[in-house]
């Protein structure tokens, strides 16, 4: 099986162990792929790698996980943090920025 060319936001996963990471970078000049793995960690492959991994058959296509928040730090919403159990009034203020006209 010919290896496919590695596109930008597409998910792999290594058959060995399951690791699941996307294309981030493809430099065709240098041929280097970068990846990223679901947890954050960048790394960096050659080409020769990838097919090479590709022939052995342990690199397959895979679906972008359904939880996207893997390699993200995602806070919890500070609305949920200032309002207090029962409490459903929110700030309605407007923003300082709100009365500027950026088409002036």
């Amino acid at each position: 099986m010919a290896a496919p060319q590695p596109g930008i936001g597409d998910w792999y996963c290594q058959k060995e162990g399951g690791a699941l990471f996307e294309v981030v970078a493809f430099d065709d000049d240098d041929g280097t792929i970068e990846i990223q793995y679901f947890d954050g960690t960048v790394e960096e492959m050659d080409i020769e790698d990838w097919d090479g991994q590709w022939e052995d058959g342990t690199l397959e296509t895979a679906d972008p996980p359904e939880d996207w928040s893997g390699s993200v730090d995602v806070e919890p919403d500070d609305d949920n943090r200032r309002a207090g159990a029962g409490d459903t009034e929110r700030d309605l203020r407007a923003s300082g920025l709100d009365a500027i006209d950026l088409f002036e």
